[in-house]
Protein backbone atom coordinates (compact mmCIF):
# COMPACT_ATOMS: atom_id res chain seq x y z
CA UNK A 1 0.00 0.00 0.00
CA UNK A 2 2.90 2.25 0.11
CA UNK A 3 2.78 4.97 -2.56
CA UNK A 4 6.47 6.18 -4.44
CA UNK A 5 6.80 10.03 -3.73
CA UNK A 6 9.28 12.25 -4.78
CA UNK A 7 11.13 15.12 -1.69
CA UNK A 8 11.47 18.65 -3.58
CA UNK A 9 14.07 21.24 -2.34
CA UNK A 10 12.16 24.30 -1.12
CA UNK A 11 15.15 26.55 -2.37
CA UNK A 12 16.18 25.41 -5.37
CA UNK A 13 13.09 23.77 -6.53
CA UNK A 14 14.82 20.20 -7.49
CA UNK A 15 13.30 16.72 -6.88
CA UNK A 16 16.76 15.33 -5.38
CA UNK A 17 15.02 12.06 -3.57
CA UNK A 18 12.29 9.36 -3.98
CA UNK A 19 10.93 7.50 -0.96
CA UNK A 20 7.43 5.56 -0.20
CA UNK A 21 4.97 6.47 2.30
CA UNK A 22 1.85 5.01 3.33
CA UNK A 23 -1.12 7.24 2.23
CA UNK A 24 -3.15 5.38 4.85
CA UNK A 25 -1.18 5.92 7.71
CA UNK A 26 -0.17 9.46 6.93
CA UNK A 27 -2.51 11.97 6.03
CA UNK A 28 -0.50 15.48 5.68
CA UNK A 29 2.44 16.03 3.28
CA UNK A 30 5.74 14.85 4.52
CA UNK A 31 8.80 16.89 5.50
CA UNK A 32 12.45 16.54 5.94
CA UNK A 33 15.91 18.10 6.27
CA UNK A 34 17.99 16.57 3.63
CA UNK A 35 21.17 17.32 2.19
CA UNK A 36 20.73 18.96 -1.56
CA UNK A 37 24.00 18.44 -3.79
CA UNK A 38 22.57 21.52 -5.60
CA UNK A 39 22.37 24.00 -2.38
CA UNK A 40 25.14 22.42 -1.32
CA UNK A 41 23.61 22.38 2.37
CA UNK A 42 20.99 20.86 4.74
CA UNK A 43 17.58 22.16 3.45
CA UNK A 44 13.78 21.16 3.63
CA UNK A 45 12.52 19.08 1.17
CA UNK A 46 8.80 18.60 1.04
CA UNK A 47 6.70 15.66 -0.60
CA UNK A 48 5.37 16.04 -4.39
CA UNK A 49 4.05 13.58 -6.89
Amino acid sequence: MADNIGLQCTECKRRNYVTTVNKKKQTKKLEKKKFCKFCKGHTLHKETK
